[in-house]
């Protein structure tokens, strides 16, 4: 009888690993860092991107001194750094500049729109959206590239597969199904029906790691989306007809970037129209 008490006792091992996997499931950030970090090594690696340590350095050290800083004046967690972190892993898959000055102006604006630009205990902007559109804005030295991706249909899937993995933890499936449905019918619409383009010209348009991205990260970011289901379809609907106004009239390669950057604050009348909890990273 003792044996078998002492068989069924877990070991050391078992129960670090155990204690790590709640750890790692109990904080939806922790997944979005993951699947951020796995992205910007493959883009390193695979994709011989110049990894100018100098530049992330700044980026990294900007947002983490920025979210501590303001932590400490809103007496809030310093878990918290946990998001600076996501901001930062975003602006260094996104955002290009000639200057580090420039990445930091970008990253101190994105961790600061966050204590500042909010309403109803939630902020108005994406931080990462917010940083970019400025920074390019103010300074004339930052920029999106979007082919920087390629097209590789390995690398797409891989970005839709471990992208919906995050959207289920986060529970906004619904957002990047709506922006991307959305999209997809206006431009068939437009490219297929009405111009009467080939169906490879059309798939083409969506083949872009840049665009899978920001649908499976920037677009779904659960602290600035609307709480309601409805509602986050209605608003990721109408940054869709936005970004299809913006690339087929005004012609922006990088159109759902300034649709967001102009619907962001729609949440606020959506959130009082649609009642719903708020989102909370942590599940304890």
């Amino acid at each position: 009888m003792q044996s078998q008490t002492l068989q069924a006792q877990p070991t050391l091992i078992e129960s670090l690993y155990r204690a790590v996997v709640k750890f790692y499931r109990g904080d939806a950030r922790h997944f979005q860092i993951t699947y951020l970090f796995s992205f910007l090594c493959y883009g390193i690696l695979a994709l011989g991107w110049e990894a100018n340590l100098l530049k992330y350095a700044v980026i990294f050290g900007t947002c983490l001194a920025v979210q501590a800083l303001g932590l400490h004046l809103t007496k809030k967690p310093m878990s918290g750094l946990k998001s600076a972190l996501i901001t930062s892993l975003g602006l260094c898959l996104i955002l290009k500049a000639n200057l580090p000055v420039t990445l930091a102006l970008a990253a101190a604006l994105s961790i600061g729109s966050k204590f500042v630009l909010r309403y109803n205990n939630k902020h108005i902007f994406n931080p990462n959206n917010f940083g970019i559109i400025v920074t390019m804005l103010i300074t004339g030295d930052a920029w999106i590239s979007p082919g920087q991706w390629g097209s590789s249909t390995l690398l797409l899937f891989f970005i839709g597969m471990l992208g919906l993995v995050v959207l289920f933890k986060v529970g906004r499936i619904d957002t990047s199904l709506a922006f991307l449905g959305t999209f997809a019918v206006l431009q068939f619409a437009k490219v297929v029906l009405w111009q009467g383009w080939p169906m490879d010209f059309f798939f083409h348009q969506f083949t872009s790691g840049t665009l899978l991205l920001y649908s499976f990260f920037m677009i779904t970011d659960p602290v600035t989306t609307p709480n309601a289901p409805k509602a986050r379809i209605l608003w990721a609907a109408g940054i869709a007809l936005v970004s299809f106004i913006l690339t087929n009239w005004l012609f922006l390669h990088t159109a759902p970037i300034w649709a967001l950057f102009f619907i962001a604050p729609v949440t606020v009348f959506l959130d009082k129209k649609f009642k719903h909890k708020q989102f909370q990273w942590t599940t304890s």
